[in-house]
């Protein structure tokens, strides 16, 4: 676990930074959106990973790694969203919006944890593909339970839908590392 550990650190760790440098760029305008939206921004990016797979080769000169970062930090803002909602004002400062940014992460980590500690890091054995299938399985049942009015009988929330695929999306980035190592 202890490796584990320290891959998700260095992922995420990464991904904070480019979320740090676009939103220096861009700003907060990321915050007009409502979780819907960040919902169909994912199935954007995870369709695009699943389309690259198949294929095996990128019109556009990305690969899937920059595609699973941006799954990351979408997923941070969908939380950012559902805690605090959609506002077409910026009034949040750099550092405000980091500091949520990390909450999140850390919550999802702490999941990941103690997910890791049930399943015994199964993930591990796992095909990539099949790890891009689970976000997109998590992205048609998030889409599910937003036209049901965040409405579930059962089911986890949309928070723990955002939670899971950014944790699947750290894991398919360890793995792809492994494989670039080996």
């Amino acid at each position: 676990m202890e490796k584990t550990l320290g891959q998700y650190d260095l992922i995420i760790s990464r991904c904070k930074d480019i979320f740090s440098k676009k939103m220096k760029d861009y700003g907060t305008a990321w915050r007009v959106l409502r979780p819907s939206s960040i919902t169909d921004q994912l199935y954007i990016k995870a369709k695009r990973i699943s389309t690259l797979e198949e294929v095996g080769e990128s019109k556009v000169g990305e690969g899937v790694v920059p595609e699973y970062m941006a799954i990351v930090n979408y997923c941070a803002m969908g939380l950012v969203q559902l805690e605090l909602g959609p506002s077409d004002t910026n009034t949040l400062t750099h550092q405000e919006v980091l500091d949520f940014y990390v909450h999140h992460i850390e919550t999802a980590k702490t999941l990941m944890i103690n997910k890791n500690s049930d399943y015994g890091e199964a993930w591990r054995e796992m095909r990539v593909s099949s790890i891009t299938d689970l976000i997109l399985m998590k992205l048609h049942r998030t889409k599910q339970i937003e036209d049901n009015k965040g409405a579930t009988l059962i089911s986890e929330g949309i928070d723990a839908n955002y939670h899971d695929m950014l944790n699947y999306a750290v894991f398919a980035m360890i793995l792809l590392d492994e494989q670039s190592l080996n």
